[in-house]
């Protein structure tokens, strides 16, 4: 991705959350500037990997395949420092973008449409090799629990969520012509090195071309902390 592509979305997604009335934490404004002063008392953003997250999955065309993302709390498996179990994002999608289908290996979570247009995120269970199984897929939405057949769209409007669970593989579509969407995330901790399996092998971070200044920095270029 273009830098210039990845200061367009961010600048975007904070217009999106503020036509939503979602205020976003003090460290999301923070400028890479101000980045190179923020001592060791912030080594849970770094270590979390909080803050802005921008991917096309090494695609080439986010208009079409992306995300938006802002990581505001996370916990880390692999670091017993961090006690919370738990993490939660927002995500932005423009009007008839698509994230490509995945599941997680181990986290659960909670989908939430926060505001804009409706959601489509189509549903399959894993086959236990990585493929699409056949059988019917149990939806569990805001205290309901039914079952679709594989392959079947779940539609969120703004105020409607989704549990995703581990081996469910789930495809995001914001449906054209409703708008932007803002979503949220709520789950167990996150982790994008090694917990999502994607349908067909893709990249979960962009290689960037350096086209034009970072707005924000990214979660994976945080300077480290200065030593005194």
């Amino acid at each position: 991705m273009k830098r210039s592509e990845i200061n367009e979305i961010i600048r975007e997604m904070e217009d999106c959350a503020a036509e939503n009335g979602f205020h976003l934490p003090p460290f999301c404004a923070w400028t890479p500037e101000e980045w190179k002063h923020k001592g060791h008392e912030y080594d849970e953003i770094r270590d979390n990997k909080l803050g802005w997250d921008v991917t096309d999955y090494g695609l080439g065309d986010f208009n079409s395949w992306g995300f938006g993302l802002v990581t505001l709390r996370n916990g880390n498996q692999h670091n017993p420092k961090y006690k919370k179990v738990y993490a939660e994002k927002i995500l932005y999608l423009r009007d008839g973008m698509k994230s490509p289908c995945h599941f997680h290996w181990v986290k659960s979570e909670d989908i939430i449409n926060r505001g804009g247009g409706a959601l489509q995120i189509q549903v399959y269970n894993d086959d236990g090799q990585g493929g699409f199984a056949s059988d019917d897929v149990l939806v569990n939405s805001d205290g309901r629990s039914y079952y679709v057949p594989a392959g079947s769209m779940v539609t969120l409007h703004p105020g409607e969520s989704i549990t995703i669970w581990p081996h469910q593989y789930h495809e995001f579509r914001a449906v054209p012509g409703t708008g932007r969407i803002l979503l949220g995330e709520v789950s167990q901790c996150n982790d994008d090195e090694t917990d999502n399996r994607f349908y067909r092998p893709l990249g979960r971070f962009p290689k960037i071309e350096e086209d034009e200044p970072p707005y924000r920095l990214l979660c994976t270029e945080y300077p480290p902390a200065p030593e005194e």
